[in-house]
């Protein structure tokens, strides 16, 4: 029961790091490679006390990774939240690509009733 609500708890925490479209930025310009915090702030129009607040919710996430040399802070993306997100999502896509099926199924057999009646008319 405890892994399961650990596993909750990291879901949670990286649903909601992710609900920002700022930090959704941050990622996608890390999926690129490292690079100096300074680097990624430039294009965002806000104080780097401001954009700091965002990656330390995407740090508590675990989906960055910051290292420090003197003044320097270089940003990584670390990826491994995001595959337990999308292996998550993959079970309920699975579920709705089942049903889906059997509701295509229904009106292919439906469709082919009213042919067969068209015909018979």
């Amino acid at each position: 029961m405890v892994h399961h609500r650990a596993a909750s708890t990291n879901l949670d925490s990286v649903a909601a790091a992710i609900s920002h479209r700022t930090r959704r930025a941050i990622i996608d310009r890390l999926s690129r490679g490292p690079a100096r915090i300074s680097d990624v702030a430039q294009p965002f129009s806000m104080s780097l006390t401001g954009f700091c607040k965002h990656v330390r919710v995407l740090e508590r996430a675990g989906l960055v990774r910051r290292t420090r040399r003197g003044r320097n802070n270089t940003l990584e993306l670390a990826p491994q939240p995001l595959r337990e997100v999308a292996q998550w999502l993959l079970k309920y896509e699975q579920f709705w690509n089942s049903r889906l099926d059997r509701l295509q199924q229904f009106f292919t057999q439906q469709n082919q009733k009213a042919q067969e009646n068209q015909k018979e008319s």
